[in-house]
């Protein structure tokens, strides 16, 4: 990505990164023999941000864009964007409440006023719009026959557990409902009051796996390791999904020959449910609650690093590891989950809502694992600007993540609790860089299984 104030806006994007393998990659860049004219945003004064921009917006609608080296190379040759380019990037996209606070960080790091200034209002009439309108549909996917699924393959699917009995009685009724029916059921349970005979209550080929260590991560890796399967399902134990679920997963990476079926995860609580969660696209995130991956994939990059063990975000490194690795990732909207989000229970257990909400008070914020992860894969400005990002907009109850007045609130605490922020943090740092140098100790790799 061409524009650089896109650090202030979206810090920890995948597509921020470069794949450092393969002659041609997924990215948010549209080589220029693929675009016409009129659909070049004129506003922009240089031709490397007009070609930024259409490539952003079609990645943001679902276009599968790849790209060379060679293409990459031309649009960093170019002349880059200006000044008034990148206001006008953010504007589009982002609105007025982010140009302000790119514009005040700027004037923070006393760049020049003057020219920031300039730029932030004559930029003010740009409108901004809708990335998500009229996205791209794949209008023979729906009477695609999927050769994949008529092959029968073996699927595992692969949930760890943790004192949610209750939810799990749910997720297993889900799976006994699949109308694809050649896998097995790979349980990981740590809960406190083992109970084994509830697993015998269930019509489903289930391979029961007793851990007594509450290390989730730990848990996932074992699983895998058992698993002689050529496609894993990673699934959480507080989710709902419906009877295609397996079947719409193996169709989606058979359609598009991907490496990784993101299913998207609907949650009942937190952020806004995005429009992109309605059409396929590339996929920015792994999420390991709903996800089909090919066992090839951790035969070539290695198996969840656990010294996530605890902490947040080892999905997260997972999905930044594949990308950067080549490896393809659809967003499929096709095999959704509902996330209940349990209250008790599984990583709540381990003292956190998310990365950025430790439940106590003076527990490092952000976890040293979302430190960790920034710090492994992204430049210093971009890791800076994630931290603050999070920290900005954490100081409110998960719950009320939706609510713009509340983000609002938040902001206004952290000015409030910045010198206690500033503590949680350098604990939170001085944690991830011990993290750092073990980076290497904590992924396992696995033999390939004949085929």
């Amino acid at each position: 990505m061409v524009f650089t104030f896109i650090r202030y806006t979206q810090p920890a994007w995948q597509f921020n990164l470069q794949p450092c393998t393969g002659d041609s990659f997924a990215s948010c860049i549209a080589p220029e023999s693929t675009l016409e004219e009129n659909f070049l945003d004129k506003n922009y004064k240089t031709r490397s941000a007009q070609l930024a921009d259409a490539g952003y917006r079609l990645w943001n609608k679902g276009a599968l864009l790849r790209v060379t080296q060679s293409d990459i190379d031309a649009l960093h040759n170019m002349e880059q964007p200006n000044l008034g380019d990148e206001y006008i990037f953010l504007r589009k996209y982002w609105g007025t409440a982010w140009v302000t606070y790119a514009l005040l960080l700027r004037l923070i790091h006393f760049k020049n006023p003057f020219a920031e200034l300039n730029a932030y209002f004559t930029t003010r009439n740009i409108k901004r719009i809708n990335p998500y309108s009229n996205p791209v549909i794949y209008d023979r996917y729906d009477e695609y026959q999927s050769v994949l699924v008529t092959q029968n393959p073996l699927v595992s699917v692969i949930i760890p557990t943790l004192n949610r009995y209750n939810y799990l009685k749910d997720v297993l009724e889900d799976l006994e409902k699949q109308t694809y029916t050649h896998f097995e059921v790979i349980i990981t349970d740590q809960s406190d009051n083992f109970k084994e005979d509830f697993y015998k209550n269930f019509l489903l080929d289930i391979r029961l796996m007793r851990q007594q260590e509450k290390k989730l991560w730990t848990a996932r890796n074992n699983a895998i390791k058992a698993s002689n399967a050529p496609y894993l399902l990673f699934f959480d134990d507080d989710s709902r999904v419906a009877a295609d679920w397996i079947e719409e997963h193996l169709k989606c990476m058979d359609y598009f020959n991907c490496d990784i079926s993101a299913g998207v995860s609907i949650a009942e609580t937190g952020g806004k449910i995005a429009e992109s969660y309605n059409y396929f696209r590339w996929a920015d995130q792994f999420d390991s609650g709903n996800a089909l991956v090919k066992r090839s994939v951790f035969e070539s990059i290695g198996l969840f690093d656990e010294q996530f063990n605890g902490m947040r975000m080892g999905d997260g490194e997972f999905g930044l590891r594949a990308f950067t690795s080549g490896f393809t990732s659809i967003s499929n909207y096709k095999a959704p989950r509902i996330h209940l989000k349990s209250g008790t229970g599984g990583l709540r257990e381990m003292g956190s809502w998310d990365g950025f909400r430790p439940i106590k008070w003076f527990a490092p914020k952000p976890l040293p694992s979302v430190v960790y992860l920034y710090k492994k894969y992204f430049p210093a400005p971009l890791k800076k600007n994630a931290v603050l990002i999070g920290i900005i907009l954490s100081n409110i109850p998960y719950k009320y993540k939706r609510r713009n007045t509340m983000l609002a609130l938040s902001v206004l605490l952290s000015i409030v609790k910045s010198p206690l922020l500033l503590i949680q943090y350098y604990r939170s740092a001085s944690i991830a860089d011990k993290m750092f140098s073990n980076r290497l100790s904590g992924i396992e790799f696995i033999k390939k299984v004949p085929v």
